[in-house]
């Protein structure tokens, strides 16, 4: 049976990706050409509550591809893969097509 990671309050669980080293054609590509710190967001928590006692609720969903801090996070193994887990407001935003 194969563990499920389900983060608490505003944490969010992200599977980082990794741009391709090669072309389709099989040119290499330099390291630094396109290097988005970018992921998949996995599974995310319900969100914290306010002083007030309301809960405010991540900003991100499950299947975002979002934009991630150069450093931070938290690395976890989970059935062989690596992911990594942040806070909400460390996400810096989210990438659309």
């Amino acid at each position: 049976m194969a563990k499920r990671l389900v983060p608490l309050l505003n944490r969010v669980l992200v599977e980082k990706i990794i741009p391709p080293s090669k072309t389709n054609t099989g040119i290499l590509l330099p390291e630094t050409s396109s290097k988005l710190n970018s992921g998949k967001v996995v599974a995310v928590g319900p969100g914290i509550h306010s002083k007030e006692g309301k809960l405010i609720p991540v900003a991100v969903k499950e299947g975002d591809t979002v934009l991630l801090p150069e450093y931070g996070g938290m690395e976890v193994k989970l059935n062989e893969k690596e992911y990594h887990l942040y806070r909400d407001e460390d996400i810096l935003g989210t990438l659309h097509d």
